[in-house]
């Protein structure tokens, strides 16, 4: 079960399983989760809000890493290659995975106001892309939706 951002949770939580899990993967994978690798990780799971590249930069210098964009882009490129991160395109960002190591579609609800961003269940989504493939002929390789819109918060906020 993925757990609801929305709600009041213990974060920490958050940031050590996807570390935990990364390891793992890592392991698995036989690749190597580098000190800047794995600060960039953190960082994209800092609050649940999704984060630009260019974003990290300013902290990756402040903690002494190299910050020149392709160091951070390879940070970023590895972690998204892993599975351990998603791009939302239209926000051109990254938010931590719920599920990585899993071939998954992603699905994604991003807060207009707060910018916290919810992993969702897919599996409707994979369904659309299964009929699709099945009534068109054609073979979906990717695939991300993003819904926009209040969280319950600022829904109260706005009232």
């Amino acid at each position: 079960m993925t757990q609801n951002v929305y709600k009041q949770h213990d974060h920490h939580s958050c940031v050590d399983e996807a570390l935990t899990r990364a390891r793992r993967l890592c392991e698995q994978n036989g690749q190597r989760l580098t000190p800047v690798r794995q600060r960039v990780l953190e960082m994209v799971w800092a609050n649940h809000k999704p984060v630009g590249a260019y974003d990290l930069l300013p902290k990756l210098a402040e903690e002494g890493f190299n910050s020149a964009p392709p160091t951070v882009y390879r940070a970023l490129d590895f972690l998204l290659d892993l599975g351990l991160i998603h791009r939302i395109s239209s926000l051109n960002a990254f938010i931590g995975c719920n599920h990585p190591g899993e071939d998954h579609p992603s699905c994604f609800f991003v807060c207009r106001e707060c910018g916290k961003a919810q992993e969702l269940d897919a599996s409707l989504m994979r369904s659309l892309a299964t009929k699709a493939e099945q009534d068109l002929g054609l073979k979906v390789e990717q695939q991300m939706t993003e819904l926009m819109g209040l969280c319950p918060a600022c829904q109260k906020e706005a009232s």
